[in-house]
């Protein structure tokens, strides 16, 4: 099963452009990595810059409309992602519980969704993902 762990530090809404870390506290999460990297169930995982260097496409009426970050109604956004292959949410929350994070970080686990989920008429309308899947992966 393949979940993925989204970080979420708070006040990161706010962060200027081109807000890093600490030293010691990436040295501390390389640490962690190299763990999940060791056992085999790290698949992939990035930091992400802070919004204020993002922007957001919404699609109210059906038009596309940009927003460029900081996004003022944002109380919570994604700093960074681990998507892990594991057996059970119970382990991926057990791999969650070991990360060094701090007490302003929050780890929201999710279950990536597999085409054996799906029914079949949804299975038949995405024909083609697994390839799409493999070309991403190929770059």
């Amino acid at each position: 099963m393949r979940f993925m762990m989204l970080m979420i530090p708070r006040g990161y809404e706010t962060a200027a452009p081109g807000a890093m870390p600490p030293a010691d506290a990436v040295a501390a999460m390389m640490k962690y990595n190299e763990a999940l990297k060791e056992a085999g169930v790290l698949i992939t995982l990035d930091g992400l810059h802070p919004p204020s260097m993002g922007a957001r496409v919404s699609f109210e009426g059906g038009k596309p409309v940009v927003t460029d970050g900081p996004f003022a109604e944002s109380k919570e956004v994604l700093g960074g992602y681990w998507m892990i292959d594991v057996k059970s949410l119970q382990e991926a929350i057990a791999w969650a519980k070991r990360c060094p994070a701090s007490n302003n970080e929050i780890i929201e686990i999710r279950q990536v969704q597999e085409m054996a989920d799906f029914t079949p008429d949804i299975q038949e309308a995405a024909a083609g993902f697994a390839e799409l899947q493999r070309g991403q992966r190929a770059r």
